[in-house]
């Protein structure tokens, strides 16, 4: 039997797998990340790890993991110590981590990156040995993906699945999930949380991480919350509650969303608050209308399908549906980073499509990307010049010459810090010195600042800590009641839900359906985002 094989079953005997003892890291800029945490991971147990964005849970899970060494403390098995110089050393330990940034290389499919990833020669008959393998946990977990297509051209929720895919190759004892489901329907998730639960009954470990309070109730056995880098709590599933939980990782009361998300968090059916806003939107123009939208994929595939729709002032218009259905390459068609085949869009009767971004920006649009490192922000960039991105030709931030007036935008910046609660030592700070939470404030600040007629907000909240989360959904309720149009494009199926007055679920390119919350179920909308049609559905 080897090593982790002996650790589970003196594990099964001694009542824990790995236990972390007084852990504190302190990273070599002085920031203190964990302060003397102790936990205990036993088998049979999924755990459901909750905390702030910065409370210190990648920290912690990349010390179990073996990507990180703690500055004090240590990680202790059945066995006596263990210390892990490298994520390959835990791995064969039996511990393996799916991160929220995903180590895959892009011009691999998806079986040759699962085969890649085990310590075995690379060839022919390992990669059709992997492959069947995938093909039959595929069929066990319900975790679908091509295998042949390079996963450069897959979506990032196809992404996603391939590393929980390849984690779970490996046999691990204990698995560390970072937001697993973000970006799954109902059903898929149900499917998940079966294998999860085949795996604790099989006696394995699962460590969750997740921001949604509704998903470590319906399979944790215990919830562990961190706060500023230290234990806020340790509570068992059945005594915990939404608003304990949120009040531990925040510190405070939190509204959960809003008061539709409270009623579908207890079953109930959500009130439609809208209905008599949208009777007064249609009374006139909308501000958006797509109409026979057609969008091809990188891959030169149909993404988008033949598209119509309106999106009203005064109302959040949101599209659910399973990642890689063709809601970024609509997103991009209109902001103007991709060009469509065919279709009409117009923004207040001027037509957008094929325009450049800046055009449509000077039109009334704000765009909030999904992908705030790559779309949304300059890393290297301070926040003074993060903060004028698109808007830096605007005439009060120019001077003679056209210089840029920094004292200007200084001022500009920390109005936008104030206003929108960002948190950074100051306009000349780096973006990438900020907390994921705060990068996205940043962002909708900027948007938000040039008083648009629209927002396009795709995956506004994603990765984000309950606080920043709620600000964020805030803001937009805000600028809806001040009549701006939201287009929401959101893998949060609870976010859509409580958010949003009218909502479609997209598939394949196309909706299945375009309704009131109210009015959709949710095993409903589950089987529409899998494909079946409304009429089925039904």
């Amino acid at each position: 039997m080897n090593e982790a094989g002996e650790t589970r079953k003196k594990a099964d005997k001694d009542g824990y797998f790995l236990r972390a003892e007084g852990i504190t890291k302190v990273y070599s800029d002085g920031t203190v990340a964990l302060k003397k945490v102790t936990l205990e991971i036993h088998p049979h147990e999924i755990l459901g790890l909750l905390g702030e964005n910065g409370a210190g849970k990648t920290t912690l899970t990349k010390i179990l993991s073996g990507l990180l060494p703690p500055t004090q403390g240590r990680v202790i098995s059945p066995h006596g110590p263990v210390k892990f110089s490298s994520p390959r050393e835990a791995l064969d330990f039996g511990i393996g981590m799916v991160h929220q940034h995903f180590a895959l290389v892009g011009t691999f499919t998806a079986a040759e990156n699962v085969a890649l990833s085990h310590r075995r020669p690379f060839t022919r008959l390992h990669l059709a040995t992997t492959r069947k393998r995938l093909e039959e946990m595929m069929e066990e977990s319900g975790l679908r993906v091509p295998l042949d297509v390079p996963v450069e051209k897959l979506a990032v929720g196809e992404q996603q699945r391939v590393e929980v895919l390849k984690v779970l190759s490996r046999d691990v004892n204990l698995l560390i999930l970072d937001e697993p489901t973000s970006v799954l329907t109902p059903l898929e998730v149900d499917e998940l949380f079966v294998l999860l639960r085949r795996l604790r009954e099989a006696g394995k470990s699962i460590i969750l991480i997740t921001h949604k309070l509704k998903e470590v109730g319906s399979v944790t056995d215990r919830i562990v919350v961190l706060r500023h880098g230290e234990m806020a709590g340790d509570v068992r599933t059945a005594e915990a509650t939404s608003e304990r939980l949120a009040r531990l990782m925040v510190g405070e009361t939190v509204e959960l969303i809003g008061k539709k998300a409270v009623e579908l968090a207890e079953g109930e059916p959500a009130r439609d608050e809208g209905a008599v806003r949208q009777t007064a939107q249609r009374a006139g123009a909308s501000v958006l209308h797509v109409e026979g939208l057609a969008v091809k994929a990188d891959t030169k595939e149909i993404a988008v399908k033949d598209l119509s729709f309106d999106v009203y002032g005064g109302e959040i218009f949101g599209i659910a549906g399973v990642e890689g259905n063709g809601q970024s390459e609509l997103v991009e068609a209109l902001t103007g980073l991709r060009k469509p085949t065919q279709g009409v869009a117009t923004i207040n009767g001027t037509d957008v499509l094929g325009k450049d971004p800046r055009e449509i920006y000077r039109l009334g649009v704000a765009h909030v990307p999904e992908d705030r490192w790559k779309l949304g922000l300059v890393l290297p960039f301070t926040l003074a010049e993060n903060a004028i991105l698109g808007v830096q030709r605007w005439k009060e931030f120019r001077g003679p010459l056209s210089f840029l007036r920094w004292r200007k935008i200084n001022q500009h910046v920390r109005e936008l810090m104030d206003r929108f609660g960002i948190q950074a030592t100051g306009p000349g700070a780096p973006a990438k010195s900020l907390s994921g939470g705060n990068q996205q404030k940043l962002i909708v600040g900027r948007e938000l600042a040039k008083d648009p007629a629209i927002v396009i907000a795709s995956q506004p909240t994603r990765g984000l800590d309950i606080g920043a989360a709620q600000y964020i959904r805030n803001l937009l309720l805000e600028m809806r009641d001040n009549g701006r149009a939201i287009l929401l494009v959101s893998a949060d199926l609870d976010e859509v839900l409580a958010l949003c007055d009218r909502m479609a679920i997209m598939y394949e390119g196309r909706f299945m359906v375009v309704a009131r919350p109210g009015e959709l179920g949710r095993e409903k909308i589950g089987l529409l985002m899998g494909g079946v049609a409304a009429k089925e559905a039904a």
